[in-house]
């Protein structure tokens, strides 16, 4: 039954898109490179293109999660087909079981401290470096401390400083040339609360690599310790991120754009992208579908940089790709398909913005009419999603209204007030807020002119 049944999305024999997204990930780093990655889906298919495939094993891949142990770290220290170890300067007896598992901040100095001094501080066996002694000459009751605590190190401070060597940094072409005059002296850190033995590993790390290999990072988290508290110096590189000593704070409006983005480079990486079967007539299973998370989120950002470089040409073409590689009708996730939209009309492929607009907000339009076809008191029960469809239509809507598309918009505005009065019963017997007064043509257009200038 499972096998006559289940057989058409279940079989994996014709999926390429792990394999490709794989690629894509290691192709992103440059030469000698050190990737830091954080879970199953970012390093399993990773290592099997390394192991199986022999493609980049320049490229060392890290996986955070198991940074956690001895066994793993020792391995991350001995060469490994193309890849050098890792620069480190802890030694096994140094980050063994049990052993600088976690190290509490304990702020003795609100100074800053190079971070190559703060390995060596917590690193250093004599017993004055050890919680215990801290604690004992602060007069501090030492009982509600567990013994593994008390024997081991602390951080001294939260604040430490990686330097920078500018003609190191472009000798190993971690930053171009043209962007010399961006790079910072020395990147500042601020660590939260306590260090765990992956992210002393990781610190271990940036403080003896001296910018001679690229460090890079997968994403898919946003945690200020995934990044070790780098966040501010990250370029986004096709899939992964790397450090680098140019400053772009991030935006707290929108926390998940990070890092700058070197469209040339972004650019000739993206466009030289092998994409597996993805597009194509195969079931694109859950994971798949995923992944076009990060898809869409980093093209969406080269073509943002394009359009700002006035490089139109190429951010319609990234745009083309992006629809190509992950349909509408395959990929789900509409809402990130919005920035598309308005990039098209920025470009000015009015059409394309137009036939995108009607698929995404064909989407909605299904599942509004679902909802509107059940029991009232089943549509209750389901009222939250029908809200968030409800408002996602709208902002599609709204992008239509920005641009000025007048009569266009005039159009779907009316399609979309048909949508909302499915569930004017919500609101009783008067119009919904939301309705615009389209009853009168001349009015609708009034209405949208003053909805523009508000826009403006």
């Amino acid at each position: 039954i499972l096998a006559a049944n289940n057989w058409d999305d279940h079989d994996r024999s014709g999926r390429k898109t792990a394999h490709a997204m794989a690629i894509k990930y290691l192709e992103s780093c440059a030469p000698n490179a050190i990737l830091f990655t954080i879970g199953d889906n970012d390093s399993f298919p990773l290592w099997y293109a390394q192991e199986i495939e022999g493609i980049r094993r320049d490229v060392r891949v890290v996986n955070t999660s198991l940074f956690q142990t001895d066994w793993y770290i020792d391995q991350m220290k001995r060469k490994a087909y193309d890849s050098d170890p890792i620069p480190s300067q802890l030694t096994h007896d140094q980050y063994k079981f049990g052993t600088r598992d976690y190290l509490m901040l304990r702020e003795i100095t609100e100074d800053t401290m190079d971070i190559k001094d703060l390995i060596n501080f917590v690193s250093n066996e004599n017993p004055k470096y050890k919680l215990k002694y801290l604690l004992q000459r602060e007069n501090e009751d030492i009982s509600y401390y567990p013994n593994y605590l008390l024997n081991s190190n602390y951080i001294p401070t939260k604040h430490i400083r990686v330097p920078v060597d500018s003609s190191t940094v472009i000798k190993n072409g971690i930053v171009k040339e043209k962007d010399a005059d961006k790079i910072e002296p020395y990147l500042d850190l601020t660590i939260r609360n306590a260090v765990y033995k992956n992210r002393l590993l990781m610190l271990d790390i940036i403080a003896n690599n001296n910018w001679e290999r690229p460090i890079y990072f997968s994403g898919g988290a946003f945690g200020d310790e995934d990044y070790i508290w780098m966040k501010d110096y990250l370029q986004l590189d096709g899939l992964c991120y790397k450090l680098v000593p140019i400053k772009t704070p991030i935006n707290r409006a929108n926390p998940f754009d990070m890092g700058r983005v070197d469209s040339d480079l972004m650019y000739d990486k993206v466009m030289s992208w092998d994409w597996g079967n993805s597009g194509e007539d195969i079931y694109h299973d859950t994971e798949t579908r995923k992944n076009g998370i990060t898809y869409r989120g980093n093209l969406a950002r080269l073509i943002e940089q394009l359009i700002n470089e006035d490089n139109l040409e190429k951010a319609e073409k990234v745009a083309d790709l992006a629809l190509e590689k992950m349909p509408v009708d395959d990929f789900g996730y509409y809402t990130l398909l919005e920035p598309f939209i308005n990039a098209y009309y920025e470009i000015g492929t009015i059409e394309k913005g137009r036939k995108l607009f009607i698929d995404v907000s064909k989407k909605y339009q299904e599942s509004l009419t679902y909802y509107s076809g059940l029991e009232i008191a089943t549509q209750e029960r389901y009222i939250s999603e029908i809200v968030t469809d409800i408002e996602r239509y709208r902002g599609l809507v709204d992008i239509l209204i920005i641009y000025n598309d007048k009569d266009f918009a005039l159009e779907e505005t009316q399609k979309f007030n048909g949508f909302l009065k499915l569930f004017s019963h919500f609101g009783g017997d008067s119009e919904p807020e939301e309705t615009y007064p389209l009853d009168d043509k001349d009015v609708a257009k009034d209405t949208l002119d003053s909805i523009i200038k508000a826009e403006e």
